[in-house]
């Protein structure tokens, strides 16, 4: 994939993942002077939707644009209940800055349509018709061209559509921006496509979105491998995966004769806690290499164990997004949530120890576990090498396989469990956990778990392939460009 683009306002940054020349923006708190340049031609901003990425969104885009003169206006259903949600936080009609959603679309200069995927699936004709010729549609998320070419249909021809997509939950998006108000370049990193630019201005507006949304990093992608890769990836370790691996290790543990306090620490809190700090802070190798030697030997058996059975699964995921079956999916799922809501996933054993455990953490040690080790990162391992068959850009690969796995999501775990992790992200990417998770841990008592039982020898090949795999190197490029701070977890 050969990406580049060209900004007027802001300076991009080339940076080399794994012999790949790929370009980047910085966006610091003091690009916010440039916003009016890249915004020009825009009065009004019009935020659609107030579920996952609506409320942050909104918030960020008015406190970066406080004094510009541009407006950012929220619309929403006539009757809906997030209305008062909005209200609450300074949104409203007396203002100008809350309005009918069809009315907001019909009047603003940039639509950032950010209402769940199914609703846009259902209401993108009226969308399209709304929306002014020349306006600019802004998605964060690639899943209406998805659809689109599901039913063969395609973007009006006369509006500009692009692309902004932070590389973590909503309320993160919220979070790190005002963690910024304190450090400057706190945020969350995202990313930007372009799929149609009738003005020239496209690249602009985008890279102007995610600044006032405050992203630290900006890189860029296209509009269906965005969609592809994010889709996937949350079916994979960001979600699905991570939520099968930890309660299939539970019921390893119990086994094995642990409590289940213990057997919570050793898959959960290994996870969320040692593992995936030592992949923020010094990259996936290091978790190897903290191992004494002998753990090392368990870790490469788990490894070899778990490796091949996660790839199985991931590369027919990443078929079924490829293909819109997943997409397919997600639609007509949302019609049956209109009747039967989705249940709760935190009311098993593992998740009701787990309160308890996060209530006496300082009773525990929490384990470095060789065995949770191999096995989860050979899930992540094999959602990289997916990506990289697919062709995807490395930064893209990187964020969407590791950095948002271990410093936006799994935070969220670690603190209420994976309930608040899983429920605070789109219906969508609820959707596909609760639809694969059960495939992975199926996955290890079939074929992991059996391996390790017999005493399956490690594979030395696959292991080699791990320790050379040329995401390490780009991965320490992409380390050096996330946060400063690591995100403060709140309610």
């Amino acid at each position: 994939m050969n990406l580049q683009f060209t900004t007027s306002t802001f300076t991009k940054e080339k940076i080399v993942l794994a012999s790949r020349d790929e370009f980047i923006v910085r966006g610091k708190r003091r690009l916010f002077g440039l916003l009016p340049q890249a915004f020009d031609g825009i009065k009004q901003i019009g935020v659609i939707g107030w579920s996952s990425q609506g409320p942050a969104q909104a918030r960020n885009l008015r406190d970066s644009l406080a004094g510009t003169g541009i407006r950012v206006k929220v619309g929403l259903r006539a009757n809906s209940p997030s209305i008062a949600a909005a209200e609450a936080v300074g949104f409203s009609r007396a203002d100008g800055t809350l309005g009918e959603m069809y009315q907001v679309i019909a009047e603003s200069d940039l639509v950032l349509l950010l209402i769940a995927d199914g609703a846009q699936a259902e209401e993108y004709p009226k969308i399209f018709k709304t929306i002014r010729p020349g306006a600019t549609l802004g998605l964060s998320h690639g899943f209406l061209l998805g659809h689109l070419k599901n039913v063969g249909d395609s973007f009006p021809k006369n509006i500009n559509v692009i692309a902004v997509c932070p590389k973590g939950m909503g309320p993160s998006v919220r979070r790190l921006y005002e963690q910024g108000r304190e450090i400057d370049g706190a945020g969350i990193n995202a990313s930007f496509a372009i799929e149609q630019d009738v003005n020239g201005r496209a690249t602009d507006y985008a890279l102007g979105w995610a600044t006032a949304i405050g992203s630290p990093c900006t890189f860029q992608t296209t509009l269906e491998s965005e969609y592809r890769s994010d889709i996937f990836g949350e079916r994979g370790i960001l979600l699905g995966a991570v939520h099968g691996i930890v309660e299939g290790l539970y019921q390893w543990f119990r086994g094995e004769g642990l409590s289940k306090e213990q057997a919570f620490v050793n898959s959960a809190e290994s996870i969320t806690g040692p593992i995936s700090s030592t992949i923020s802070e010094r990259g996936i190798l290091a978790v190897y290499e903290s191992l004494s030697a002998a753990d090392q030997e368990v870790f490469k058996r788990a490894y070899s164990s778990a490796y091949q059975p996660s790839f199985d699964i991931l590369y027919e995921i990443y078929d079924e997004v490829s293909s819109g079956n997943e997409i397919r999916s997600v639609v007509t799922a949302s019609q049956r949530l209109k009747r039967f809501p989705m249940s709760k996933i935190d009311g098993g054993e593992m998740w009701q120890v787990g309160v308890g455990v996060r209530a006496n953490r300082s009773h525990y040690q929490i384990p470095l576990d060789p065995i949770t080790a191999g096995i989860y990162v050979a899930a992540m391992m094999a959602q990289v090498d997916v990506l990289k068959e697919k062709g995807h850009p490395y930064s893209e690969i990187a964020n969407e396989s590791i950095i948002e796995a271990v410093d936006s999501l799994n935070p969220y775990m670690h603190y209420r469990g994976i309930s608040f992790m899983v429920d605070n992200c789109s219906t969508t990417a609820r959707l596909g956990t609760r639809k694969w998770a059960p495939r992975f841990e199926y996955a290890l008592r079939q074929v992991t778990f059996p391996a390790l039982k017999r005493g399956a020898s490690a594979d030395e090949k696959l292991l080699e392939n791990f320790l050379k795999n040329d995401i390490h190197p780009a991965l320490a490029v992409c380390a050096e460009l996330r946060p400063p701070v690591n995100i403060a977890v709140v309610d």
